[in-house]
């Protein structure tokens, strides 16, 4: 079934910045943080939204139609007060959230500033720390041919393929490309040269309970990040997703589903 998506603005950072969140479902709220490339709504979310309505902010630069908002943003700290601001006008406190990639980064830096602002913290497959043992992959100066192999462990998958498909309207294909370029360079402005701005330093400030999700062939982030994050979060536990590259609430959907509902429930 697929998700009715209705649109809010939300006004931050004394106006200069302004939010669309995109949000569907019934139940519960749920806080949605989307990875690099922006949000796409996939079948994961459109299976918690038979639970949960979901909030999914989009990030300063990633909005359609408003690209230079991220000139407003200088940092990372820029970004998780606009964040924090975002939620608070929207009266979402003490609600679970769930981010993926770049998305898991936002949601375990917005849970250290602020333990207080999610119930429960779900991180799929999160980048923001660096072992130079395992080096995260440069997904943002990868090749366009290299991405696929980084993001999934069957890159020829239905689930794969279904997701990297692009128009074949010469029109759509260009404004599709430059927005993904775009976006990457957007949400690269918190993660390069390297996806490190000190996470490790403030993990152990997250009280909610934690669920770290790896996909176990993870080409981007190596499944040794999972470790790195439960010793550093308190109350945390990790799930390995077998036959999983980076992104296993698409490649694995079922599985990726079935753990992440038992531990919001």
């Amino acid at each position: 079934m697929t998700t009715t998506l209705t649109d809010c603005t939300v006004p931050t950072w004394n106006d200069r910045v302004t939010i669309r969140v995109r949000t569907g479902g019934s139940g519960p709220p749920l806080v949605y943080l989307h990875p690099a490339a922006g949000l796409a709504w996939d079948p994961f979310l459109d299976k918690l939204a038979q639970d949960y309505t979901i909030y999914a902010p989009e990030f300063p630069g990633t909005t359609p139609g408003d690209p230079y908002a991220i000139h407003q943003v200088d940092d990372l700290w820029d970004t998780v007060l606009i964040y924090e601001q975002a939620l608070r006008e929207l009266s979402l406190s003490g609600v679970p959230v769930v981010g993926q990639s770049f998305g898991g980064m936002l949601a375990a830096e917005l849970a250290a500033a602020y333990p207080a602002l999610f119930s429960r913290v779900v991180l799929l497959d999160p980048v923001g720390l660096w072992r130079d043992d395992a080096p995260v992959a440069n997904w943002i100066a990868a090749a366009p041919a290299e991405l696929p192999g980084l993001l999934f462990a069957d890159p020829a998958g239905e689930a794969a393929q279904a997701l990297l498909a692009l128009p074949e309207d010469p029109d759509a294909l260009a404004s599709a490309q430059a927005a993904m370029v775009w976006n990457l360079g957007a949400t690269g402005k918190l993660c390069w040269p390297i996806p490190d701005r000190g996470l490790h330093k403030r993990l152990h400030r997250i009280t909610a309970p934690t669920l770290i999700v790896w996909g176990e062939q993870d080409a981007l982030a190596s499944p040794v990040y999972a470790e790195e994050f439960r010793t550093r979060i308190a109350d945390s536990r990790v799930e390995i997703i077998p036959k999983s590259g980076h992104i296993p609430q698409v490649e694995q959907m079922e599985t990726t589903y079935a753990a992440v509902s038992a531990f919001l429930t």
